[in-house]
């Protein structure tokens, strides 16, 4: 039950769950997170948000299970207890805060103190019990999104079953009689609930662990916010113009990396709950989507891709066998939602020169900082920055993050999938940046 690399994680609600997250490594595969919740877990007041952290990823330890578990994203499996052989889960809707990365929090909505709320894994034919308890001020339900279940645990509020009140307990239970990549979340208030980050993923692996197995595998969901600059909460009447992209509400560069081995058979599991599609870009490799939230797709019916777009209310599983070393890019294809926080009505002034009107706004607003962008394109931003730009408080730059050659100028739906010869089986631990081989580097001409 002990764990490595602790980083608290705090929900904020009338009482808060604590947890213990780690970066994953070999040792804490055996020996993190099982079915019972770490005994050091106490209930916690947040007294200042700016101190919430967020989850680094949680493995669950293989340990008495006959299915791969899923890695989540900064994220982490919810535990369950045996009753009379029904797998009972407790989910606990309620107002959290999440970091979204160092130096920006979020007022947000979710479930057991994290949003998106833990993973539920189980395994198809298991019956399961899920006991909800609303702490959100305001009534809720949950949606088992794409299971096939009884019409009254279906979880549409006012049609299959009364809504929860605040301070109300529900219980769903059914038997899973399928397997594949699923979702939960609100069908009650959805537009301000979903907007505020109540959100989680199911993942019911095949009841033969033989069918559909991996070596490694991840999943995500992706979520937008509209959280204006200066402030803590989002907007939840915001229908086009976000200005924050995430993979399991992280922005690069604080999503962790997904760590694998030369060899391994890798999936990928995202789910979008945000008002727009994305096309989901990886470098280095291709895939093939083998699974959606209506199930596994025959073999038959795959072919080959570097892009799948995963639209509104969709789940996308896609595989590939990790044959080639390095630091590989994963991100959405749209060029904004790899992107920070941004106004969208800001002029266009490329090719505009500005010397003489910042000299001049500064002349007349000497406490006002103006920094004239865009004559050149975007990447002046990271430039200030560097230079020690000041933003407003709880705000992130547009771009960010530095790798082993400079910026990388990436932010929101942004990551990396690190591939080693040398990465243990079970270690899901950074391997830090890949060390290229000589001759095999783009380089500036000598001519």
């Amino acid at each position: 039950m002990q764990q490595t690399n602790r980083r608290d994680f705090l929900g904020l609600g009338a009482t808060l769950l604590a947890s213990a997250a780690l970066a994953g490594n070999a040792q804490a595969e055996e020996k993190n997170h099982c079915e019972i919740p770490p005994k050091n877990r106490q209930l916690t007041l947040v007294k200042d948000p700016k101190r919430v952290l967020s989850p680094s990823t949680i493995i669950t330890s293989k340990k008495g299970k006959n299915y791969n578990p899923v890695v989540t994203l900064n994220g982490w499996t919810l535990p369950y207890e045996m009753k009379e052989g029904v797998k009972e889960f407790h989910l606990i809707a309620e107002p959290v805060v999440r970091e979204f990365s160092p130096g920006m929090v979020v007022n947000c909505w979710g479930y057991n103190g994290t949003s998106p709320g833990p993973t539920i894994e189980a395994v198809e034919g298991d019956r399961v019990r899920l006991i909800v308890t609303n702490k959100l001020p305001e009534h809720t339900t949950i949606h088992w999104h794409g299971l096939i279940l009884p019409n009254g645990m279906d979880g549409v509020g006012g049609l299959t079953q009364p809504q929860i009140a605040p301070g109300e307990t529900f219980i769903y239970e059914f038997t899973l009689v399928q397997s594949g990549t699923f979702m939960y979340h609100p069908h009650a208030d959805e537009m301000v609930q979903m907007a505020m980050g109540a959100m989680g993923m199911f993942i019911i692996h095949p009841k033969n662990p033989k069918e559909h197995a991996v070596d490694r595998d991840f999943c995500f969901l992706l979520a937008s916010y509209d959280v204006a600059a200066g402030t803590y909460t989002p907007n939840p009447s915001t229908m086009t113009e976000f200005n924050l992209w995430t993979f399991n509400s992280r922005t690069f560069p604080s999503i962790d990396s997904m760590n694998v081995a030369v060899g391994d058979r890798v999936r990928i599991r995202v789910g979008n709950l945000t008002m727009t599609n994305h096309p989901i870009h990886m470098h280095g490799h291709t895939f093939e989507v083998t699974c959606s939230d209506g199930g596994w797709v025959p073999k038959s019916a795959r072919w080959p891709e570097v892009t799948t777009d995963v639209a509104v209310g969709q789940m996308r599983a896609i595989e590939f066998t990790a044959k080639y070393e390095g630091d590989w890019s994963i991100h959405c294809h749209k060029a904004h939602h790899t992107m920070g926080p941004m106004g969208h009505s800001v002029p266009n002034m490329l090719g505009v020169k500005q010397d003489d009107l910042t000299e001049k706004i500064s002349d007349l607003m000497p406490d006002y900082m103006y920094m004239p962008m865009g004559k050149n394109g975007m990447a002046e931003m990271q430039e200030m920055e560097n230079m020690g730009m000041a933003l407003p408080e709880n705000t992130l730059p547009m771009m960010t993050g530095t790798g082993p050659f400079g910026p990388i100028e990436m932010g929101g739906m942004f990551t990396l999938v690190k591939v080693r010869k040398d990465q243990p089986k079970g270690d899901y631990s950074d391997p830090g940046w890949y060390k290229h081989p000589q001759g095999t580097v783009a380089r500036k001409s000598e001519r």
